[in-house]
């Protein structure tokens, strides 16, 4: 036999693994061998998605960052895997019709500055000349750069009846770029109301969330209920519930089941409202990422009353600095995802994400705030195993502690009982002996006299040996019966239930003989020597 093991080399079949990526909203299946490399995946996508590699990040992975030289085997992945790519440097693509001087714009921010006239606020939005309404650019639309002014007003809709027009009234948008009208709008195909996120508190009759709600439970239902109703059934699972119970669910499990909670601040009044819930809330990759590694809980803070109620919430369970935290921000920085993680002594917020955001910086800093939650949770999984270990091995010696105590216990009973059984066999054996004794006594008093040789009665001379080699011996009358023989043996502590009485030669048992019979007729005269022996 070769001592040398490394000589023998079975050769592993190599799996098969599938890859579900999302980029945006987009999702591709990429299908590889464990053989292969984090390398080969991004030039797969490259041809996929026509994104330079080098300008890829490829996220997901469970143990953290990788190489591209990485080797897919050595990462111990499953089957089925699920990866997300981001671009932070590279914006969404424009469409093949933008001019030269469009694409030279492509790459540039847009400052809008939208006046509310009924509310007298004015709001400066930053957005990436990529953005769309809907299928045309900011770039492509002709609106001044880099900077460019409209003014938002309501105006009832002439195609509704009076009710209808109580119910919902369109958003004017007046802008002051030379010879385009943004009261158009229409004709991209998409409401006023909605292309910048605009008009939807004034649109919609149902609040996200019902005013001074008793139950937290109920009121989340009917947030999930309108939130599905506005953006559609593609969105994060909401925590039906309470802060605390939602806190609990959290933080407080075994170290390996925890995660981060994700409190939504909804705040219809913000006029990035829309945009964040039907872009960021409802992609896919955002969906899917929060309902692996969060729980998500929401609230809406529009009503001052719905407000002061979280705000008491986060005092309660997070302390003041939360609660701080949260006043600081204005309505148009609204709506906030905060990112809070359960610690020993107290949660902290590891991250607050404002409305204005884009997909990949949200997923980035949703990325950035699970690694530090994975580093801290593999301390707390390690402690949470050692405690675990000791108490094993303390409730493994408080078993042996238990069963010793119980065999000693078990002995003492058994030890308890057998002395129980002596005595009570002792005194059962001591009455049995009185109740012979008293019987044999009585029998003894019972016997007739002994006869006289010289009385002139046929007298028969009996010697019965005992099992003990001694010998008894008697006169009887020939008359009499063989019951007072038998008598007589029992008196002397031999009863004819436990001895029966033999002829020596020829053998024959007298005990089985009829008591009645005489001595004589029992051929027992005029002497015969008889001997006792204990039956089976």
């Amino acid at each position: 036999m070769d001592p040398t093991p490394s000589r023998h080399i079975v050769e592993r079949q190599s799996r098969m693994l599938n890859f579900r990526v999302e980029y945006r909203q987009r999702s591709i299946e990429v299908v590889l061998e464990e053989a292969s490399t984090v390398g080969d995946i991004k030039t797969i996508l490259e041809t996929e998605l026509q994104v330079p590699v080098s300008k890829m990040q490829l996220k997901g992975w469970k143990s953290g960052d990788v190489s591209d030289s990485t080797v897919l085997r050595s990462l111990h992945l499953p089957k089925n895997n699920s990866l997300y790519v981001l671009t932070p440097d590279i914006a969404p693509l424009a469409s093949t019709s933008q001019s030269s001087a469009q694409q030279g714009l492509s790459n540039q921010n847009y400052l809008l500055v939208i006046s509310h006239r009924e509310a007298q606020r004015d709001y400066s939005l930053n957005f990436p000349a990529s953005k769309t309404i809907q299928e045309i650019t900011l770039a492509a639309s002709g609106i001044s750069y880099p900077c460019h002014h409209l003014t938002v007003c309501r105006r009832s809709s002439p195609a509704l009846t009076v009710d209808q027009t109580d119910e919902c009234t369109d958003v004017h948008m007046v802008s002051d770029s030379e010879g385009d009208d943004f009261e158009d709008a229409p004709e991209f195909g998409v409401d006023e109301s909605e292309i910048f996120g605009m008009g939807s508190s004034s649109c919609r009759k149902s609040p996200m969330m019902p005013e001074n709600s008793e139950n937290e439970g109920d009121a989340l239902l009917h947030f999930t209920a309108e939130f599905s109703r506005r953006y559609g059934d593609c969105h994060p699972v909401f925590y039906i519930g309470s802060l605390e119970a939602a806190s609990q669910e959290a933080f407080y499990g075994k170290a390996r089941d925890r995660k981060l909670l994700a409190i939504y601040l909804h705040n219809d009044e913000s006029v990035l409202s829309n945009v964040f819930c039907s872009q960021m809330m409802c992609a896919d990759s955002i969906v899917s990422y929060l309902s692996q590694n969060f729980i998500t809980w929401a609230w809406d803070v529009t009503k001052e009353a719905n407000k002061a109620r979280l705000l008491t919430m986060c005092t309660r369970h997070f302390g003041s600095v939360v609660a701080q935290t949260i006043r600081t921000y204005k309505t148009d920085q609204f709506p906030l995802l905060l990112i809070v993680m359960g610690k020993r002594t107290s949660n902290e917020v590891l991250n607050v994400i404002q409305g204005n955001t884009t997909v990949d910086e949200l997923m980035m800093r949703l990325m950035g705030a699970m690694e530090i939650f994975s580093a801290q949770q593999q301390e707390d999984i390690k402690d949470e195993n050692e405690r675990e270990a000791r108490e094993m091995v303390k409730r493994e010696q408080d078993e042996a502690y238990r069963l010793s105590l119980e065999a000693d216990r078990k002995k003492r009973e058994a030890q308890e009982r057998e002395e129980a059984e002596q005595v009570r066999q002792e005194r059962i054996k001591k009455e049995q002996e009185e109740e012979r004794e008293a019987i044999r006594l009585s029998l003894e008093q019972a016997l007739p006299p002994e006869p006289k040789e010289e009385g002139g009665e046929p007298i028969s001379k009996l010697r019965i040996r005992t099992p003990s080699g001694e010998f008894l011996e008697r006169l009887f009358l020939g008359s009499c019966k063989l019951q007072v023989l038998f008598d007589f043996v029992a008196s002397k502590g031999y009863p004819s239930d436990e001895f029966k009485l033999l002829t020596t030669f020829p053998r024959k048992n007298i005990t089985q003989l009829d008591p009645a019979w005489s001595l004589v007729e029992a051929k027992l005269f005029p002497q015969e020597t008889l001997f006792l022996e204990a039956k089976e």
